[in-house]
C-alpha cells in the first residue's frame, strides 16, 4: 500500500509498505515514539490527531509539523478531481447518467442544506434521488420537468 504524506501543507513525501517496515519506532508512552532513521535517533510525540480527516499535529524533537496522510483512495478520488475531505468546492451538479427529470425540488435563490433533495433522475427504469453535495444557494437550473438529459449535462449551479 502506498501513501501521500504532505507536512505543513507544502512538502509532499510518497511513503511506501517497504519505507514502513524499515521504519524503527518504538513507542515509549501514549502519543510519545522513539525513532531511529538513518543512524539519528528522534523523539516523536503526536500533539493531536483527526483519524477521519487524517490529519495531525506532530512534534519532532521540539519542532512542530501538521501532517496530512493520504492512501490510495484519497490519491485516487484526487486523481479523477474530486476533494476529501469536509470543506466541499462543488459548484455545479451534473447529470451522473442519462435519464429524464421526472421532478425538480428547488428554486432559484432558495438556498438548500447538504443531502437535501433537489430532483429526480428516472434512468434504466429506476427513480435516482439527486441531493445536494454542500450547503448552499442555488444560482440556475438547466434542466426542465420532463426534459431528457445525458451523461454530464450540466443540470444545477451553486452561487
Amino acid at each position: 500500500m502506498n501513501f501521500k504524506v504532505q507536512v505543513n501543507s507544502n512538502l509532499e513525501y510518497p511513503i511506501t509498505s517497504k519505507d514502513l517496515s524499515e521504519l524503527d519506532a518504538i513507542n515509549t508512552s501514549e502519543k510519545h515514539y522513539h525513532v531511529l532513521h538513518n543512524n539519528q535517533s528522534f523523539q516523536a510525540e503526536i500533539s493531536s490527531s483527526d483519524f477521519i480527516n487524517k490529519q495531525y499535529t506532530v512534534k519532532i524533537n521540539n519542532n512542530t509539523y501538521n501532517v496530512n496522510i493520504s492512501n490510495a483512495l484519497d490519491m485516487l478520488i484526487s486523481q479523477m478531481g474530486f476533494e476529501v475531505g469536509t470543506q466541499k468546492e462543488i459548484n455545479a451538479i451534473h447529470a451522473p447518467m442519462p435519464g429524464l427529470i421526472l421532478e425538480i425540488n428547488i428554486e432559484v435563490g432558495q438556498e438548500v442544506k447538504e443531502n437535501e433533495a433537489l430532483f429526480i433522475l428516472e434512468a434504466m427504469k429506476m427513480e435516482n434521488i439527486i441531493t445536494s453535495p454542500r450547503d448552499g444557494i442555488i444560482k440556475s437550473i438547466k434542466a426542465k420537468h420532463g426534459e431528457a438529459v445525458e451523461k454530464k449535462q450540466l443540470l444545477i449551479e451553486f452561487e
